[in-house]
């Protein structure tokens, strides 16, 4: 049986600095720490799942929460740059700005739009997500496996397992909170994979 659970990170900075929006988090949130401590707490309670494999995004506000629920896992940590948020610009747009461009790209082409030169489009995350997902099931196959990692990276994650395409823009989207599990499986035997859980923050409530 091959297990993947998918955790999000916790709350974490993103302040403008010298007037622009940095290339990355600046690490977790006092909200973010406390959000990571409540799943740590419940994981070492429960001990609900134990990974053979924990990999992290190295992202700040991504590593910092790997590292407060380390304590509860008992796996050291991979970095993996390969489950990174989409890297769709660098920081030089505001958010306003994003949201402006965003809502003037026609629907049909979101996917191949790209924000900013040398940065991924939704395709392209969209097949990094799919072939990182696919290297990490084939390497550790049989195995409970831990990816603390970013919320577009847990959605496109749903494309990767029901088999849904990219160029057509969502008409749904699941919702994934800070620090929340999501979990698929699959039996040894068996071709096709079951989600068990989506979006369990429970620990936060």
């Amino acid at each position: 049986m091959t297990h993947l659970y998918l955790i999000r990170h916790a709350d974490y900075i993103y302040d403008l600095v010298d007037g622009k929006y940095p290339k990355c988090d600046q690490g977790l949130s006092t909200e973010g720490v406390r959000q990571a401590e409540s799943l740590r707490d419940r994981l070492a309670r429960t001990n609900e799942f134990k990974p053979d494999v924990f990999i992290s995004s190295p992202e700040p506000g991504a590593h910092e929460t790997a590292k407060i629920l380390s304590p509860a896992l008992g796996q050291p940590i991979i970095l993996d740059k390969e489950v990174e948020e989409w890297r769709s610009e660098d920081g030089s747009l505001s958010e306003e700005e994003f949201m402006e461009r965003w809502r003037q790209v026609p629907d049909l082409q979101k996917a191949y739009y790209r924000w900013v030169e040398g940065y991924e489009n939704r395709l392209e995350f969209s097949l990094r997500v799919h072939l990182a997902l696919n290297r990490i099931l084939q390497e550790h196959e049989g195995k409970i496996i831990l990816v603390l990692t970013h919320g577009a990276f847990i959605q496109t994650s749903f494309n990767f397992f029901f088999g849904y395409g990219e160029a057509t823009l969502d008409r749904a989207t699941p919702e994934i909170n800070k620090t929340s599990i999501t979990h698929w499986y699959k039996p040894e035997s068996q071709r096709r994979w079951t989600l068990e859980r989506s979006n369990d923050c429970h620990h936060l409530q």
